[in-house]
């Protein structure tokens, strides 16, 4: 009954009333068209179209669903017609091989829109746990990198069946209609998307290894890998990455595995003798993030250089993905220099 009289007033043109039935929803929604493109600003985009065509489109909600899964049905056919328009979001491990020489230049970046983004922790507001009883995967764990990662690799149709069904616990019927269609087309959609997904997924979630650390060793491990840094001891960086770890650099497609691999890039790149970095802990996708700085003579000052997304395995650094995309540190709202 609480949305009715709003939602009546919204009808009848009131654009505020329209915002208070539609704001409780926009956290989740961009969550949700992330989950669909893998990008920030992609999903930006897209919210805001869903909002507008929701708008127009209001008089046509008969009430038959809740509002929230008929603005869930309009911004996931959003996301689908945007995923025609444009290519798919990959990270650098899913874009070539590893890099097998790390003395060699980088290759130039890939400046077209291909790469998966960070997202900042503060604008997904997501609970912990499931979304629904139907759901299978946590809310957290929905939006970890390696997760928007498999998503992407996923053809659209089966993409948004696997969010509905079991990231949003959406019944088979609710995800048919969101989506036009039936639900044996659905059921047989989501047998298909659980193959390649549970494919490239890890045994174990990122949600799932912060609980088993605890609070007290990850901020160990966040205060470790953040003093090594900053005094640039590579030997102290390696002795906290995992023997296969991994480094990705985009909007550089070059990547690298392997714990002596990754040390010798460090060493001989950006923690070569004479660099001064200063790091500050924020977080992005359900992990541990960092905005990196590097002295900048000419500014006299610490200048953004990338936001950094570590995936742990076990106490270990399993993956470092460092988007050194200044611009990025904005969105986790951290200066632009210190």
């Amino acid at each position: 009954m609480s949305e009715q009289q709003p939602l009546a007033a919204a009808r009848a043109g009131d654009g505020d009333a329209f915002a208070q039935l539609v704001t409780p929803y926009g956290a989740e929604l961009r969550a949700h068209c992330y989950r669909m493109l893998g990008s920030v600003h992609d999903a930006e985009d897209a919210l805001q179209e869903t909002l507008l065509r929701a708008w127009r489109g209001l008089a046509r909600f008969e009430g038959r669903s809740s509002l929230r899964s008929w603005l869930y049905t309009v911004a996931t056919n959003v996301c689908l017609r945007a995923i025609e328009r444009r290519p798919k979001r990959v990270l650098p491990i899913d874009h070539g091989p590893a890099s097998a020489d790390p003395h060699a230049d980088l290759d130039e970046p890939l400046t077209e829109s291909v790469w998966i983004e960070p997202y900042p922790d503060e604008s997904i507001e997501l609970p912990d746990g499931l979304a629904g009883p139907d759901a299978r995967y946590e809310q957290r764990e929905s939006v970890e990198l390696a997760f928007i990662a498999a998503l992407q690799h996923l053809p659209a149709q089966q993409r948004a069946v696997l969010i509905l069904r079991d990231v949003l616990g959406f019944t088979g019927a609710e995800a048919a209609t969101a989506l036009d269609t039936n639900p044996d087309a659905v059921y047989s959609a989501l047998q298909r998307a659980h193959k390649t997904v549970e494919e490239r997924l890890p045994a174990q979630s990122q949600q799932a290894t912060l609980r088993s650390l605890g609070d007290d060793r990850l901020r160990e491990i966040v205060e470790a890998y953040v003093d090594a840094w900053e005094r640039h001891d590579v030997d102290a960086l390696a002795a906290k990455l995992a023997e296969d770890a991994v480094l990705a650099m985009p909007p550089f497609p070059d990547w690298y595995r392997g714990r002596e691999l990754v040390a010798t890039f460090l060493r001989e790149r950006p923690l070569a003798d004479g660099s001064r970095w200063r790091l500050v802990p924020t977080h992005a996708n359900g992990q541990p993030a960092f905005g990196h700085y590097r002295w900048d003579d000419q500014a006299q000052a610490f200048a953004a250089r990338a936001v950094a997304v570590l995936t742990l395995d076990g106490d270990e650094i399993g993956e470092i993905t460092a988007f050194r995309i200044p611009e990025l540190l904005e969105r986790f709202g951290l200066p632009d220099k210190l």
